[in-house]
């Protein structure tokens, strides 16, 4: 049995900056420079709570704490809490037998849990409310025979979660191209449903194209796209016509980081650049730049939104315009079996993920 942790690169080189001047001689820049800071940006109530229901593990059960894949896309959080003292597996069959480990934010297939229950592991499912919604979705429909088309990336942990609900019913439509490869049962029995961190714009192309095949079509009973996919989307958006350069703040690995920097190529940014952190700026994009759209994934901590926001000032963009599209005040619950644990702790601290005043859900 091994207990290999998932590989997250070399640590950077440092190397010496070209200076603000030498950057404003190689283009010089008309005009005030600025930075268009989206809100909302970063973490999103589900990120959030899979995060803290990590560390209170840690706090409660000691390390090390085991967890399922990455328990969100995001280096600098895999990276923390390894520190801590989690260990990330690709496979509950490489934890040991009755250890206590954390289903990632993404979610697992009924055959993971099944794998887990034949370990005895001590398992806390920290699945986002929002994912959890679409795998009941799925479960619905296959009960009521419906072909199920998902529209999502092959690969990706929240669509093997999903797909393992009902793997007999569904198949992977990855981008509108596949349409056309489709093939059903009953044209007349149809559903789609989504993964919750898609391009809202290439969603909507998917399902047209989908209906122009099958009339019959059916939505799913609410949004699976999740808000905060969304909100962010809708902010940079706003921003990109604006914005000679964006900066996208979030992991390779990360399906909502990436589609921020291709909506913000799609809405008119003339330059997107996504990092996982400052140091991977190049001064050289900022030659001849005015304004800078900044945003972040859903699952990136606010603080390497900062850190890059630092970086900017260095080379003179201190005015920070905030451009607001949306407000979120949504809130989970830490999951079922870390608050039954955690109920007769002293000093428990923070159990709601997310920001506002009250749990909505």
């Amino acid at each position: 049995m091994s207990t290999e942790t998932i590989a997250l690169g070399l640590p950077p080189v440092p190397r010496e900056r070209r200076s603000r001047a030498d950057v404003e001689a190689a283009a010089p820049v008309t005009g005030e420079k600025k930075v268009l800071l989206a809100t909302p940006r970063g973490y999103c109530a589900g990120v959030d709570r899979a995060v803290i229901a990590v560390e209170k593990a840690l706090e409660h059960y000691g390390a090390p704490v085991y967890v399922r894949k990455q328990i969100v896309h995001n280096r600098h959080v895999v990276e923390t809490l390894e520190k801590q003292g989690a260990i990330f597996v690709d496979e509950v069959d490489e934890v040991p037998v009755g250890s206590v480990t954390v289903f990632s934010a993404h979610g697992v297939s009924p055959a993971v849990v099944s794998a887990a229950g034949d370990r005895s592991l001590n398992t806390i499912d920290a699945t986002c409310p929002l994912v959890n919604k679409v795998h009941r979705e799925a479960v619905r429909f296959a009960k009521q025979d419906y072909d199920i088309l998902l529209i999502g990336h092959t690969g990706h942990e929240e669509v093997e979660g999903t797909a393992g609900e009902a793997p007999e019913h569904i198949q992977i439509v990855n981008s509108p191209d596949e349409v056309d490869q489709v093939t059903v049962r009953n044209p007349e029995k149809v559903v789609w449903i989504s993964q919750t961190t898609l391009s809202v714009d290439e969603t909507l192309e998917t399902v047209a194209r989908l209906r122009e095949r099958f009339p019959y079509l059916q939505d799913p009973p609410s949004d699976d796209i999740c808000y905060a996919t969304s909100n962010r989307q809708g902010a940079i958006k706003e921003i990109a016509p604006r914005a000679d350069l964006v900066i996208v703040v979030g992991s390779a690995n990360s399906s909502n980081s990436v589609r921020l920097k291709e909506v913000a190529l799609e809405y008119g940014a003339k330059r997107a650049e996504r990092v996982d952190f400052a140091h991977q700026v190049d001064e050289s994009w900022f030659e001849g730049v005015a304004t800078v759209g900044l945003t972040s994934g859903a699952s990136v901590p606010e603080v390497l939104v900062q850190e890059v926001l630092a970086l900017l000032a260095e080379y003179g963009y201190n005015t920070i315009e905030e451009v607001e599209t949306a407000k979120e005040d949504i809130l989970f619950s830490l999951p079922k079996e870390l608050r039954s644990a955690l109920k007769n702790d002293e000093n428990v601290g923070r159990q709601l993920g997310g920001r506002g005043a009250k749990p909505t859900r």
